[in-house]
């Protein structure tokens, strides 16, 4: 209904702003803590892409700089147990890529770690949305995300190739990811992993 609104940055704090339209209306907007950092000055300009929720006592509004954050956020609310203030949690402690790799990895503990999700809503979510995360197109931030996972799923088949099962195989490439970051080479991650293994 309403998909973006324009207008001077009135108010703003890390759950909430107000934009003012040129017609003088005032739109409070609730906005996640990735959002709340990239935002301009109180008095300049903004335009913020809008997700328009109805409820039975309230109509909420809720704002978005990338388009990605949105649509990972209309995603996260398909999933049983989790509405929209939960997704903009969710949003708000780990990035629209660390979200995605998460789910992509099976990585259901770096979910749980968001305060109010139980186990259960953890599996949950990356169970209903792996594939739709594969199916959806991602922008440039999430780029490391998808060099990641075909990294570490090209160096998983290698490892499997050279014998090694697979849940040991997995379980010795999330460590080494998890200690030294994301941008490690196929390469690198299989001579690191053979030392482990």
């Amino acid at each position: 209904m309403i998909s973006y609104i324009k207008g001077k940055l009135m108010e703003k704090s890390p759950t909430c702003v107000i934009i003012e339209t040129a017609g003088g209306v005032g739109y409070c907007i609730n906005i996640s803590l990735a959002t709340f950092s990239e935002l301009p000055n109180e008095n300049e300009e903004v335009k913020l892409l809008t997700y328009f929720i109805v409820k039975e006592d309230a109509q909420v509004l809720y704002g978005f700089l990338e388009e990605e954050e949105r649509e990972l956020f209309k995603l996260l609310i398909t999933v049983n147990g989790i509405g929209p203030n939960t997704a903009r949690l969710i949003l708000s402690s780990m990035s629209v890529g660390e979200v995605l790799n998460a789910i992509s990895t099976e990585n259901v503990k770096a979910i749980q770690s968001v305060k109010g999700i139980g186990a259960k809503t953890a599996q949950r979510l990356v169970v209903e949305l792996k594939d739709k995360t594969k199916k959806a197109t991602w922008g440039t931030s999430t780029k490391i995300s998808t060099s990641y996972n075909n990294n570490k799923y090209d160096a998983l088949t290698a490892l499997i190739a050279l014998g090694f099962p697979k849940a040991g195989a997995e379980s010795v490439l999330d460590k080494i990811i998890k200690a030294e970051g994301m941008n490690l080479s196929v390469e690198d991650l299989i001579k690191k992993s053979l030392k482990l293994l």
